[in-house]
């Protein structure tokens, strides 16, 4: 049983990037907040981090690392503190970037992660950086990756300060919904005897996958998208 768990995790990363295009803004998107009011912004807010494979590979990077439940709601909510900064700073005052290159930062944080968690720093014989600063600054990272994706809807006019807490609050909740199952499957892993094996295996892939994924970004980034 423990060791189906492992598959199970495994599958899941495996096709986390293509469930994730979802991630991207839609016209059904664009529809729903023109229809629905505040409730749609929190709806869409979910669903996109529901749907953020990058978001989510950098996150289950976070926890794999840590031991114990104080930790990893410590590096959690400083990843959050971080994200909502930008999110909702970045939209309010208008700043933005091209998208594609914003995720293709986002993507690097997903190598970064994995690099970190196999002890590429140490094997290099550098000191790896503070572990919480560094979440934070990915944080704000991601967070102005979601404030761009934000800032490409059409927001309509009025109500503009609470439309973009809306979505705030909806991305925390999708967030909360999507590490409960990571953290679950992730601590009834660590019973298997075969878990270091599995630990550098999902760590390799999430390098693997962030650097595919920067490789992607980037290509549409200069391909005019």
């Amino acid at each position: 049983m423990k060791l189906n768990f492992k598959k199970v995790f495994f599958l899941f990363l495996l096709f986390l990037p293509f469930i994730g295009f979802a991630h991207d803004v839609t016209s059904a998107d664009q529809e729903t907040l023109r229809n629905g009011g505040l409730w749609a912004y929190i709806q869409v807010g979910a669903t996109h981090m529901l749907t953020g494979y990058d978001h989510l590979l950098f996150l289950a990077g976070v926890v794999f690392y840590l031991n114990g439940l104080k930790d990893i709601l410590k590096f959690i909510t400083a990843f959050t503190v971080g994200h909502c900064i930008t999110l909702i700073g970045a939209t309010y005052l208008g700043i933005t970037a091209d998208e594609h290159l914003v995720d293709a930062i986002i993507a690097l944080s997903i190598l970064y992660k994995g690099f970190e968690n196999l002890g590429g720093f140490e094997k290099f014989n550098v000191k790896s950086p503070n572990l919480l600063l560094m979440v934070v600054i990915f944080g704000l990272i991601h967070g102005f990756g979601l404030s761009t994706k934000l800032q490409s809807f059409d927001m309509g006019q009025g109500e503009f300060l609470p439309k973009i807490l809306c979505f705030n609050l909806g991305v925390e909740l999708g967030q909360v919904l999507a590490l409960i199952p990571i953290v679950i499957i992730i601590t009834l892993s660590r019973k298997n005897k075969d878990f270091l094996a599995f630990y550098k295996a999902v760590n390799w892939y999430l390098i693997i996958a962030g650097f595919c994924l920067f490789l992607y970004q980037m290509s549409r980034f200069y391909s005019g998208h």
